[in-house]
Formats: structure tokens, C-alpha cells, sequence
């Protein structure tokens, strides 16, 4: 074993560190400043109150210089409860280890924080014990000086199953924190948060403790093949590798050469490439470490053939994500098209700074970047800009005000009993402007409560002035729901008419302010919404029943031919698939990966209210057929407007499978000429999301200018995704294996011999940016391991 201190340097940089398993017997209970070891023997184990789930079976210490945050009855001496909008009990009896734990009863995204007087800087990791009914629980290391936190760990990303009726005992490495294997960093660390989700979380938390330094056990974690002769082996610790085999249907193979790739981001584990002498082929492969066996049973081959001459244009705007973090974000992931957008910037006032949080946090305006700023930033980072122009009658007046204070709106007036339903647990004033049964709270509120006047001359005055020019503006954000998202300027349901009428004004505004600007419009939020208004079936029988998207680029076709002017260059859509995957079961997860056939392919039912409940006057109406049915309609009613997908998610970003469905998804959308497209909101970089966009075009490596025609002997579009691009005359492929036990294996007719530069995520090797690059010597057996994306540049 290895010890690691974050003071030290361990000698090989791809050390990883795990925690040791601790079982608890409160007869051994370790108390700060002992070094007892916690021993695992059956016949000690008396008193214990409930059963503890070790991390590893190993022994761990307590080390002296270890800090403790909680033991048994109170926060210890230095930390402060930070919380809010949670109910706690620090002496809690009914679940403990000791003599008490802490119950934590949370609200929807509200937590219990602690903060440390001081800061703590140089801890290896913090390790706690959890018990709930699998709670919706993310936790965030935070500095309060700097206004920084880690990214947030889900207690998903630890891979223990956590119950309700017994402790489990979890780690966070900050050299490898879970989920991403990202590194804490140095920092002013002073705050942990324990966060709820929307639907906030019940659980217990005991034996909280900041640990000094942490085991690390050398251990072969996984080998898979690759490609047609290779072997990848991700280890962490340094392990032996003399000793390792690899035989193919009982016949040993040899290596030809090896090397070993470490992560910048992600040191702790590592990666050797074996380049084997000969190559894979169907049958049982097996690799032998030491007392490890890694078995895979490589399967018959799926036949492809790339066309090269078949190709169009891939629009770079494509691989686009809303409020990239900084410049290094841009340059690791590529990212070429950079939206400001969502629900707050419909109140966003360029004078003041200021916006409102709309109905996502109690109407409450606040303080506000520079709009105008973050186009030059972004700008000069190398991305081109989608911004957003607010087109309702108000934007905020302030950073402070609210539209629903407790004291103008204290009871329900006709009950005389209810009042609103929930308050900022920040600011017991401002609510949420609904009644506990779910309406909307009477009278309609005073909009210069919160707001001051907005015009299209006002919007004029904004953009004339901007030192830095955004290449897309688009007409507001999903105004057709502003009577929900922004009920307190704008109550009555948006209808067809008004809402053209909005994106005429603003539009013409834009062009005359900014004459060289693209503007894009309606930013419809859903499918729901492309065919209907707030108003209902009514607004469509009062124009023919001509769904709405259809009807609108029906109307600015006609207004361009009055005019003799384009005022749309885009229509701007959001798509957010509407099939329910949020158990995130294995069932869960396969609909996840299969529901991206809902872009591309008629044949394709929709597995949601959409496959059985049309509500629109479209063909196949069960089937969505986003691209392609957006295409005929764009040529049957505007044609020469480009299709933008401003908002999208892969329903869940800290699941291997959304990383999957992201690469899928990017593929799609070159392959089906979308022209830009942005995903919501900022992908975590080292998230599976954010290794999506970094397979694609990370560190300047792109998928290439071109899409060339893929044909399918037998596509399976479940479980497997084949793209391929070139550029300046070299070929690039992108693979996904969406089936979480077998790998695949191609025959790819027209796939040149040679270097390959490759990266890939996901499968046993895990979330990380892994990279090499390869011989291809043969094409008629390329494998991609389960649950894996893969990406190969021809050199």
C-alpha cells in the first residue's frame, strides 16, 4: 500500500486513492486523537445500534491530525450551520452510530451547509456515513472567500447503494472526486453543502470527518479491447504489468509495444495501451492480471461501408452550449457557439445590469453580468455568440426587488386561510406567487414592483451601442409560456397573434440596430408548443387550425415579401425529450439512449404523451421526426431559414448513459444538417456531457468540415451509432456502443490503414479523457467495448 498525503507527492503520478472500509462497533469507537484500528472480527461486534456498509474491505485509522465536523450531538468547535430551508436534528436518536446522528429533512434544492471559521486546504478528502431511501442528495465543497465550489458530486457517482435503515460509509478523494475523477484543487476550502433535489431529501448523516490522508491499494481496475489490436488497461496505483497475459480463444497474443496515458485533469487513474502483434477476432478473449481476469466474448462483426464522396457541409455551430465557464472551458471542449439565454434574460436590463429569476426562485430580481462583456469575452475566446433580446413590456428596475412579498400577499382573499405556497428560504418576504392549492395569487400584482418599461426603442438604444457584436440574436426565450415563467409582467396566455407581432417589432429593431446580425425566433420551449398557444385549441381554429410553427413561418414569409427584407435567418426552436426517464434503472437508461431515434426516424413511436396523445395537424403525428420534419416545414413555409436548436439536455449529465446519448446526439445533428444548435445549460467538463463535446472538437482536435454517408448492413439504432466526417482529406469516425455488456465489433469497408489518433470514454475504464494513438492495420474487425464512445482521427 501507498500512503498519500496532499502535502507530498506520490512517485507515480497515476496513483488513484480509495477509501478503507471502516465497520463500526461502538465498544471500539474511535475518538478524535486515538489511533485505535477499528477491527472487523464477528465476535466484537456488540452494541451496535445499526449495521454500517463498508466502502472496501481493508482497515482504515483515524489519524490524530484528522478534523472532525460531527460526532455524536452537535457540530464540532469552528463549524457553523449554514443551512437553509431544512429541518435538523444534531442529536437525532432514531438512527445513529455512537450516541446520536444528525436528521436532515431538506427542502426542494435546499441543504444542509457547514462552514469551518478557518479553511482546509490540506485534506486528502472528506468521509461521512449516509443513510436514507436512496435520497437526492449532491454535496459541493465551497469557498466562501472566492465565491468557487467543486463540482457537484451526486451520491449516484460513488456506486454504493445507499438505505435507509443502515448506515453506508462514503469517501470523496480530493484527488478523484467521484463522478468525474476530477481534482478538488487548491483553494480556499471553508463550506461543505449537502443539497437536495427538486423534490428536496430525507436522511441521516453521522461520523463526519475531513481526513488527513488516504490508502491507496495498487489494483488492475479494467482491460478492454479497442480498435483491432489493442488492449486498454486502466489502473490505478503502481501495479505490475510483467505478469499480465492475454490470450484469444485459449491462444496467447503477444504485445508488440505499450504506452501509458495519464489525464491531466484526472491523475488518479491511468491507462496503458497494449498494441498486440496480431489482431482481435470473434471469440473469448481474456486478460489476466495477477489474480485478475478481465473475459470478454467479442461478437460476430456488424458490416459498414463509408462513402466519401457522399457528403455535406457539418455547420461547426452544432457542438454549442449555453454560458461556457471561462476561455479554458471553450479551448478543452471546442466550443464554437455560445448562447446567453434561458428564463432570466426575458427581464434582463442592460442599463442597470439587472435581471429577475422568473418562477424559477420566487420572481426575485438580482444582479446581472454584462451581456455586452460576455459576447467579448466569448468572442475572444474563439466562439462565435447566440444572445437574447427581451421582447415583453418589462425588464427588471433593480437588483432586489420582488413581485410577491408576505406582506402584500399574506392570506388567500377568499379563504382568508391559505397563503402562498412556498417562500425564498433566503428571503421569508418574497413567495412564490401561488396558493397552496396551485392558482395563481389575486390580485394580479403591480409589475413596477419589480420592473421598469421596455420597447423596441429602448432594445434599438441597447443594441446600437454594443462594442461587441453577437453573431445570433434571437427574439426572447420561450415566450409562449411567459403567463407561467413570468406571470408577474405578463399574466394572460401569449396567443399566436401578440407573439408574432413581438418578434416583428423586435426583429425589425435588431436588424436596424445591428443591419449584419442573424436573428433567430420563437425559442419555443417544447413540442407541446410548436403546435398550440398558451390560449389553447382555440388561437389554432382561429387561423385555420394551422398549428403554430407552421402558421408563423407562413407569416414572415409573407412579411419578407411586403418588405423585400429577411427578418428571420433562423428558426429557433428548444427540444427536450419528453420520454420519462428519471428512475435511471437499466430500463430507464436503455430508453434514455434509444430515444435519440426521436431527431431522425419516422418509424420511431415517441415513448412518451407524444407517441400516444397528438394534439397537432402534422403527418405521423405520434412520431416526432424533429430534423427532418422541421426541414420540409421550414421548405414548405420559409424556405432558405436555417434550423437552430437553441436549448437541448441529455435528461440526465451525470449518467454515463447522457454522455453516450450527447455523442449520439452531436452525431445527429451533423449528419442531419442542423445548423446550430446549443446544449442547456453549461456541461460539467469533466462530466460525461462534457466528454461528449471534448471527443468531438476538445483541444483542437475536430470530427472534420464534411459528413460522409455511413451505410448500415443491419443498423441497430438501440444500441449502436456510427458517424464520420472528413477533413482536408482524412477521415474521422465516431462509434457508440450503447449496449451496457457486449461490445460490438465493425467491419468497415472504405477505412483506410495507418495512424489513428483516438479517444474515448466510458465502459470499465470509466468517465475521463482517455487518448493515444494507434496502427490501424486491418479494418474488418474493430471492436468498441460496452457502453463506450469512440473517436478516431486519421493521421
Amino acid at each position: 500500500m501507498i500512503v498519500f498525503s496532499p502535502n507530498c507527492t506520490p512517485w507515480h503520478t497515476g496513483l488513484h486513492i480509495i477509501a478503507s472500509a471502516r465497520i463500526k462497533v461502538r465498544a471500539l469507537r474511535v475518538k478524535p486523537g486515538q489511533h485505535q484500528a477499528r477491527v472487523a472480527a464477528p465476535a466484537m461486534i456488540f452494541g451496535i445500534r445499526k449495521a454500517i456498509v463498508s466502502l472496501a474491505l481493508l482497515i482504515a485509522l483515524v489519524k490524530a491530525d484528522d478534523l472532525n465536523i460531527y460526532t455524536d450531538g452537535s457540530l464540532a468547535s469552528g463549524w457553523e450551520n449554514w443551512s437553509w430551508g431544512t429541518t435538523l436534528d444534531f442529536a437525532a436518536t432514531d438512527l445513529f452510530d455512537g450516541t446520536s446522528s444528525i436528521s436532515v429533512a431538506s427542502d426542494a434544492w435546499s441543504a444542509l451547509s457547514i462552514k469551518l471559521e478557518g479553511t482546509f486546504p490540506t485534506y486528502a478528502g472528506l468521509r461521512f456515513d449516509i443513510a436514507g431511501a436512496n435520497p437526492d442528495v449532491s454535496i459541493q465543497i465551497q469557498s466562501t472567500a472566492d465565491n468557487a465550489q467543486s463540482a457537484s458530486i451526486p451520491l449516484s457517482a460513488f456506486g454504493q447503494t445507499v438505505t435507509a435503515d443502515a448506515f453506508t460509509s462514503l469517501l470523496i478523494d480530493f484527488n478523484s472526486l467521484p463522478g468525474t475523477g476530477g481534482q478538488l484543487g487548491d483553494g480556499t476550502w471553508d463550506r461543505i453543502t449537502f443539497q437536495g433535489g427538486a423534490n428536496g431529501a430525507v436522511y441521516h448523516l453521522d461520523n463526519i470527518v475531513l481526513v488527513s490522508e488516504i490508502v491507496v491499494t495498487p489494483e488492475f481496475l479494467s482491460a478492454e479491447p479497442f480498435a483491432n489490436n489493442v488492449i486498454a488497461v486502466t489502473t490505478k496505483g503502481a501495479v505490475d504489468f510483467s505478469n499480465l497475459s492475454v490470450t484469444l480463444n485459449n491462444k496467447t497474443l503477444s504485445v508488440a509495444s505499450q504506452n501509458t496515458y495519464i489525464p491531466v485533469d484526472t491523475p488518479a487513474k491511468s491507462i496503458t495501451y497494449l498494441n498486440l502483434k496480431s489482431s482481435l477476432a470473434p471469440g473469448s478473449l481474456v486478460i489476466t492480471a495477477g489474480d485478475t481476469s478481465f473475459v470478454h466474448t467479442l461478437p460476430t462483426v456488424q458490416y459498414a461501408s463509408i462513402v466519401q464522396a457522399v457528403n455535406h457541409t457539418i455547420n461547426p455551430h452544432v457542438y454549442g452550449v449555453n454560458f461556457p465557464t471561462s476561455t479554458s472551458y471553450v479551448n478543452h471542449l471546442g466550443i464554437p457557439m455560445s448562447r446567453w439565454g434561458g428564463n432570466a434574460v426575458t427581464a434582463y436590463n442592460p442599463f442597470g445590469g439587472f435581471t429577475n429569476a422568473g418562477n424559477d426562485w420566487y420572481f426575485e430580481n438580482r444582479a446581472s453580468d454584462s451581456a455586452d462583456d460576455w459576447v467579448g469575452w466569448v468572442t475572444a475566446a474563439g466562439s462565435d455568440t447566440m444572445m437574447t433580446v427581451p421582447a415583453l413590456d418589462w425588464v427588471s428596475k433593480d437588483a432586489s426587488s420582488y413581485s410577491y412579498p408576505k406582506t402584500i400577499y399574506p392570506i388567500h382573499p377568499l379563504t382568508l386561510r391559505s397563503g402562498q405556497a412556498k417562500f425564498d428560504p433566503y428571503n421569508s418576504d418574497a413567495g412564490n406567487g401561488v396558493y397552496a392549492n396551485g392558482s395563481y395569487v389575486s390580485p394580479v400584482t403591480d409589475p413596477t414592483r419589480a420592473y421598469t418599461p421596455w420597447n423596441t426603442t429602448l432594445a434599438k438604444q441597447w443594441l446600437t451601442g454594443l462594442k461587441n457584436k453577437p453573431t445570433i440574436l434571437t427574439i426572447d426565450n420561450e415566450i409562449e409560456i411567459a403567463h407561467s415563467t413570468h406571470q408577474d409582467m405578463h399574466p394572460s396566455p401569449m396567443s399566436y397573434d401578440e407573439e408574432l407581432s413581438r418578434v416583428l417589432k423586435f426583429a425589425t429593431a435588431a436588424k436596424e440596430a445591428l443591419p449584419n446580425v442573424l436573428v433567430g425566433a420563437p425559442s419555443t420551449c417544447s413540442w407541446w408548443f410548436y403546435w398550440t398557444s398558451a390560449v389553447g385549441y382555440t388561437d389554432n381554429a382561429a387561423h385555420y387550425n394551422i398549428d403554430f410553427i407552421p402558421w408563423f413561418l407562413a407569416q414572415l414569409r409573407d412579411h419578407d415579401k411586403a418588405t423585400g427584407k429577411r427578418l428571420l435567418d433562423y428558426l429557433d426552436i428548444h427540444y427536450y425529450f419528453q420520454a420519462d426517464t428519471s428512475a435511471n434503472d437499466a430500463a430507464a437508461k436503455a430508453l434514455r439512449l434509444r430515444q435519440t431515434r426521436s431527431l431522425w426516424d419516422y418509424s420511431y413511436i415517441d415513448e412518451s404523451w407524444v407517441g400516444s396523445s397528438p394534439q397537432n395537424h402534422q403527418w405521423n403525428p405520434t412520431a416526432v421526426g424533429l430534423i427532418p420534419r422541421f426541414k420540409t416545414l421550414i421548405q414548405q413555409n420559409y424556405p432558405g431559414t436555417k434550423l437552430s436548436i437553441g436549448e437541448w439536455s441529455s435528461t440526465n449529465d451525470n449518467d454515463l448513459t447522457g454522455g453516450l446519448l450527447t455523442v449520439d446526439v452531436l452525431g445527429i445533428f451533423g449528419q442531419y444538417g442542423v445548423d446550430s444548435a446549443t446544449y442547456w445549460a453549461t456541461p460539467n467538463e469533466l462530466g460525461p456531457v462534457g466528454l461528449a463535446y471534448w471527443l468531438y472538437r476538445g483541444y483542437g482536435a475536430f470530427f472534420g468540415s464534411s459528413s460522409v454517408q455511413v451505410n448500415l448492413a443491419n443498423p441497430k439504432p438501440d444500441i449502436l451509432g456510427l458517424y464520420a466526417a472528413t477533413e482536408k482529406g482524412k477521415l474521422s469516425l465516431v462509434i457508440i456502443n450503447k449496449d451496457p455488456a457486449t461490445p460490438v465489433a465493425f467491419d468497415l469497408a472504405n477505412v483506410p490503414f495507418g495512424k489513428y489518433f483516438i479517444r474515448h470514454f466510458g465502459g470499465a475504464a470509466g468517465v475521463a479523457k482517455w487518448q493515444t494513438t494507434i496502427t490501424l492495420s486491418a479494418n474488418n474487425y474493430i471492436v468498441v467495448p460496452p457502453y463506450t464512445a469512440l473517436f478516431l482521427k486519421q493521421q
